[in-house]
């Protein structure tokens, strides 16, 4: 039996150090408040492959053969990951397109080359207005499809808009997405209707919420974290609760486990103690590189979700 680790890691502003003046990346200078130096950047690299290799490697020994990251900022820093100390010896590829996100940060995907075989990505924007009538930009949808294990797989990675406004402010934007993402499911299924679709993201919504459940039953997808989440278990903290916004979700055919198909095991977030606060009040917490201005030094606000795919 073979087992496989498919994750998704918000890595929380994985910016290099020059300045881009077609995005607002100016945080993430050297010269700006948060002193974003070479010394930062290239610590940040180092944990975040740390994360990465060990998601997972309990049951399969070896690292995720997919992983779709959120909030990176180019190409030079993924190619900056994955030859990072951590990484190098992974041998991972990946797939990357710029969006017109305000920020300048885009969702990409990892993928272990000898394993999952890329056949095609391309990308979809979600249209959305201000209040105004004005064009607000966010992050793209990216479709990347290919083989593992001899199976054609479709994966979806996500970066929905946030809450900074209010959940039920900004709570269009997030259904804006969902319907564009079904709307691939569709295209995908309507010219295979078995085609195996997996779809993650940081949704900035918890798999209760409306535009995670329309998700679910209009795309005919299974949701794992929705018995995951718990008052103790979440992807990132915020007020002291927990809240799952990273998840991932995928067509029902992966319950399939007749001969050598890949189907379904189990999914979690990994929160090892190395990447949570070990003291004080926010013990057990992501433990972050920044709160606010301040430099913690640590990996991300999120967690790594993951689910592990078996074959028989």
């Amino acid at each position: 039996m073979n087992k496989y680790t498919i994750a998704f890691y918000n890595i929380e502003n994985l910016f290099d150090i020059e300045n881009n003046p077609l995005t607002n990346d100016d945080d993430f200078l050297p010269t700006s408040v948060k002193r974003w130096t070479p010394k930062r950047y290239e610590n940040k690299l180092r944990k975040l492959g740390a994360v990465i290799s060990k998601i997972g490697e309990d049951d399969t020994k070896i690292a995720p053969v997919i992983v779709g990251l959120a909030e990176v900022e180019n190409k030079k820093v993924l190619s900056d990951l994955v030859q990072s100390k951590n990484l190098i010896d992974e041998d991972y590829s990946y797939v990357h397109y710029d969006s017109s996100d305000e920020r300048g940060i885009d969702v990409a995907l990892l993928y272990k080359s000898d394993y999952f075989k890329l056949e095609h990505s391309e990308t979809y924007s979600v249209y959305l207005q201000t209040e105004t009538g004005e064009r607000d930009y966010t992050r793209d949808i990216l479709l990347v499809q290919g083989t593992l294990n001899n199976e054609s797989l479709n994966i979806i990675v996500n970066h929905w808009s946030s809450r900074r406004e209010g959940e039920k402010e900004t709570e269009y934007k997030r259904i804006a997405a969902v319907n564009v993402v079904n709307s691939i499911i569709h295209k995908l299924k309507k010219d295979d209707d078995k085609a195996k679709i997996i779809v993650m993201g940081d949704f900035n919504d918890n798999p209760d919420n409306d535009s995670i459940e329309l998700l679910e039953e209009k795309g005919n997808l299974f949701n794992p974290f929705k018995t995951v989440w718990s008052k103790d278990n979440g992807s990132i903290n915020h007020d002291f609760k927990w809240n799952l916004f990273d998840q991932i979700l995928f067509s029902t055919n992966f319950f399939d486990s007749s001969n050598n198909i890949l189907a379904f095991d189990k999914a979690n977030v990994f929160n090892n103690r190395f990447l949570t606060q070990y003291h004080g009040k926010y013990k057990g917490q992501p433990f972050r590189t920044y709160v606010g201005k301040k430099y913690k030094g640590g990996y991300s606000d999120h967690f790594p979700v993951y689910i592990q795919l078996k074959t028989s």
